[in-house]
């Protein structure tokens, strides 16, 4: 068995359902075509190697019953415990823990555990969404008073200190205000001028500038899906180039300011695109007075370091995310985008792991994604998307600049075809679709852009 396929004991416990069934389905139509081959080679046939080619992995009627069957029960199981109706619902408070890990805590403790998840349901607009709230109090109670103080009485140790705590807050916040831009807030109605407010007050100490991630993230990236037009796609890139991919953050980075409103007014979206330039141009107005007004050194610490760590950091993901791009569907969801099982993008970021299936409904619920996944397993499979397990967007992006395919393979999940596959056969397949896209071949593949 490939040693990078195993069940991290921290990976949530829906994570742990898929990667489970995709293992066990491996291992049963690898051992099933093994024996094909025996049998084969008992009759007089050529045979070769599994390792290096497996006949179709197909399963008979009666394993593809037994599969759908077990498959099922999973989904119950997953469906019940994200629906607050269901006895078997359990609400998620915290990132780190799962509530059945702090049954051995204090009894004082479990008690005002279970009063704050009570009144958080009351907050929230959904009710699954009591961790949103949690880490919204964090930041309001931690990253607001940090930045104040740092103002008021600024030390270094203090600056490089609140940098760090916000690095490390920087996935989990961009996911959680992920949620909230695609669902217009995570408060209930009648907090809409909190919901609506917070992010003014904690985007740009996070590294946001206002609005930004909103506007380029669903009113451009979702619309134009990683093609041509969409001002952060990979596909003019060599994904594996380390000079294609500083070119690709140094353009983000310099000109999205200049670049979105531009797209918008080409799209005859004139009120879209001047408050896209009011927002960006206002943030930079915003950062440029606390430095000269206010505080240089707190504001070089408290907006600016964020705001460069967060724009490097989110076009490092969004590299790892449409890295791989079919050179015949380049357009299909299924075929430009990854599905990730793993820790730090799923634990922690709110599922974002599930890239594939949020493409295909940007407006499904964060932990609707493993769900939605089992649900469609087998149109992955037949699209021949990629599932990637134990490796994070950060780190595929490194190993892809470092030409590491047979890494990048070892992390693969095989589905369908796959399944026969080498681990050589897997790590060619994966550099074919890291290639860039010629004009010519932008034009005759994206014919609807």
């Amino acid at each position: 068995m490939n040693p990078f396929h195993t069940i991290d004991p921290n990976l949530t416990k829906p994570d742990g359902w898929v990667l489970r069934i995709l293992l066990e389905n491996v291992q049963t139509l690898r051992a099933r075509s093994t024996l094909e081959l025996q049998s084969n080679n008992d009759d007089g046939y050529c045979s070769q190697s599994s390792e290096d080619k497996i006949p179709d992995a197909k399963q008979s009627p009666d394993q593809d019953k037994q599969t759908e069957q077990g498959d099922g029960k999973v989904i119950d199981h997953l469906r019940a415990l994200n629906d607050p109706k269901d006895s078997e619902f359990i609400p998620i408070v915290f990132l780190s823990w799962d509530l059945e890990d702090l049954a051995n805590t204090p009894i004082v403790f479990r008690v005002l555990l279970q009063c704050y998840v009570g009144w958080a349901k009351t907050i929230v607009r959904n009710e699954v969404d009591v961790v949103m709230l949690t880490h919204l109090l964090l930041y309001l109670f931690t990253s607001v008073p940090s930045a104040i103080y740092l103002y008021r009485h600024f030390s270094l140790i203090h600056g490089f200190l609140h940098t760090v705590m916000h690095v490390w807050y920087a996935g989990s916040y961009t996911l959680m205000m992920h949620q909230h831009i695609h669902m217009r807030g995570v408060l209930a109605k009648k907090y809409a001028w909190l919901d609506h407010s917070f992010p003014y007050i904690t985007d740009p100490l996070m590294g946001h500038t206002w609005n930004s991630y909103y506007f380029h993230h669903v009113k451009h990236h979702h619309v134009e899906g990683n093609g041509p037009n969409d001002l952060s796609s990979t596909i003019r890139y060599q994904r594996d180039s380390l000079w294609d991919f500083f070119r690709y953050v140094a353009r983000f980075f310099f000109l999205v300011w200049l670049e979105l409103p531009l797209y918008f007014l080409r799209q005859h979206k004139t009120t879209m695109a001047f408050k896209v330039a009011a927002s960006e141009l206002g943030s930079y107005l915003f950062l440029y007075l606390m430095a000269t007004r206010v505080n240089l050194h707190a504001t070089i610490f408290a907006l600016l370091l964020p705001l460069f760590v967060m724009r490097i950091g989110l076009m490092i993901g969004n590299w790892g995310q449409h890295a791989f791009v079919d050179d015949v569907e380049p357009d299909s969801d299924f075929r430009s985008s990854i599905t990730l099982v793993d820790v730090a993008s799923n634990r922690y970021c709110f599922n974002d792991g599930y890239h594939t299936s949020h493409h295909l409904n940007p407006r499904r619920h964060w932990r609707e994604h493993p769900v939605s996944f089992l649900q469609q397993k087998h149109i992955y499979a037949k699209e021949s998307a990629l599932v990637f397990c134990n490796i994070d967007y950060l780190m595929i992006t490194v190993k892809l600049l470092q030409k590491d395919y047979n890494y990048l393979a070892r992390c693969l999940v095989p589905i369908g075809i796959q399944i026969g596959m080498s681990i050589e056969a897997i790590a060619a397949l994966l550099e074919t679709k890291t290639r860039r896209f010629t004009e010519d071949e932008i034009c005759a593949k994206f014919k609807h852009s």
